[in-house]
């Protein structure tokens, strides 16, 4: 016997698996105070508001303030003496010799040079630490941007799956009453309801979590009135596809930023050991004496002696800095190598997914369900047969839209780690 009103759950698992996804991704369209919000817009809004970069910039205006003071000379001082006091007879302090005068310290040749070059290392280091900071910032706000996408069609789809459980759930029981199949129908449709109800909530929940931390990125409180825009890119970016493995890793932030380290530390290093050599302290007075009001001038000369202090322990330290730098920077270069052949690796393997879930998977989905539905028509198939065919055609449609999601998340981290090589657009594919 033929199921009793199943056209409502045939017409709604025809368009959970036929309907096609757009992938067309909206321009830029929206300004910051609107609703609309655009992958271009939310980088721009996290390049100028988000709370970690905004503290990179404060560090580098940290390191330009240390490396402008690393140029300054000492303050010179300034000495006042009374000398030869008379403490009984004669007029006092009018007798004694009184002196006026500045004293200057002089640091040991290429001292205030190195000072100078530290300086500017670490400036240079802070700069490049904010370039680095910057990418991932770019990096991070896709991957949140491309992670609300993926929640809101996975929403879309399983709440489509919901109406078909839904419907199938109200057949079968119709089917059960009017003594058409048998009770085990209702219970597994039920079950199927219940499972599609459950997994709704959890998209729910990981579209709320995605939003708030788009929103942390952003330097926003949330994200109550903003509209993304936009779609997951279905298609490859051929650029990545063809870009040479053994590419050099060239002037990548991250080595840039161990190398600015190593250059600061072998600075450094070379500014600690001048350490045990003394700077001179100059001074030159003028006054007059006392008794005879004689004016008199009078040099000094004050010059620290290196016997207990030699720097022994500074220099050791800074060598050991150095050598922490260069394992650093090997261990980038390591890292750097060993990430790009990974992410190089998880951008194919996704490509090729998606490839084969939209070439195969769905169309061999789609025309499962379209024989199940004329075979039940026909009397050929039960009733559980078809929402068995319903059921895992929706599920297909939710993997491809996860390995979507997998295979954008790759490509913005690929992108990431070939900077600056690659000059790729910050917004999804058109």
């Amino acid at each position: 016997m033929k199921c009793l009103n199943t056209a409502l759950p045939l017409a709604l698992a025809a368009t959970l698996i036929v309907s096609p996804v757009s992938t067309q991704c909206q321009g830029i369209t929206s300004v910051p105070g609107t609703d609309a919000l655009t992958l271009d817009v939310a980088i721009r809004w996290a390049l100028a508001g988000n709370p970690e970069l905004r503290a990179s910039v404060a560090r580098m205006d940290a390191a330009s303030g240390r490396a402008y003071q690393a140029k300054q000379w000492s303050n010179p001082e300034l000495e006042w003496s009374a000398e030869d006091w008379p403490v009984s007879g004669g007029q006092g302090f009018s007798d004694a010799k009184q002196l006026i005068g500045i004293a200057q310290t002089l640091p040991f040749p290429a001292k205030k040079s190195l000072d100078k070059q530290i300086g500017n290392a670490g400036l240079e280091l802070s700069e490049t630490e904010l370039t680095l900071r910057r990418i991932e910032v770019v990096r991070d706000v896709k991957t949140s941007f491309y992670r609300v996408l993926a929640c809101k069609q996975l929403l879309a789809v399983a709440r489509q799956l919901l109406a078909v459980a839904e419907s199938s759930a109200a057949t079968a029981q119709k089917r059960v009453e009017a003594g058409a199949a048998a009770y085990q129908e209702q219970l597994r449709a039920e079950v199927q309801l219940e499972q599609a109800r459950t997994e709704l909530m959890g998209y729910e929940r990981e579209l709320i979590t995605a939003r708030q931390a788009l929103a942390t990125l952003l330097g926003w409180p949330n994200m109550n009135n903003a509209d993304l825009t936009g779609a997951l890119a279905d298609t490859p970016d051929p650029r990545l596809l063809d870009y040479p493995s053994e590419e050099p890793l060239g002037t990548h932030p991250m080595l840039n930023t161990a190398q600015a380290n190593l250059h600061r530390a072998r600075l450094e290093s070379r500014r600690a050991r001048l350490e045990p050599y003394p700077d001179v302290k100059v001074g030159v007075a003028g006054g007059r004496i006392g008794a005879t009001d004689e004016s008199i001038i009078q040099l000094g000369f004050s010059l620290p002696l290196p016997i207990f202090d030699r720097g022994k322990g500074k220099q050791q330290e800074a060598q050991a800095n150095v050598n922490v730098a260069e394992a650093e920077m090997l261990a980038v270069q390591k890292q750097l190598q060993r990430e790009r052949a990974n992410a190089r690796q998880r951008y194919r393997t996704a490509v090729e997914q998606v490839a084969n879930y939209r070439e195969r998977i769905l169309p061999k989905a789609t025309e499962a369900l379209h024989l199940v539905q004329t075979g039940f028509e026909q009397g050929k198939f039960n009733f559980i047969d078809l929402v068995d065919t319903q059921r895992m055609s929706a599920e297909a449609r939710l993997v491809y839209q996860q390995k979507l999601l997998e295979m954008n998340l790759a490509q913005v981290e690929l992108e990431a780690l070939l900077q600056p090589h690659t000059s790729l657009s910050s917004t999804p594919q058109q």
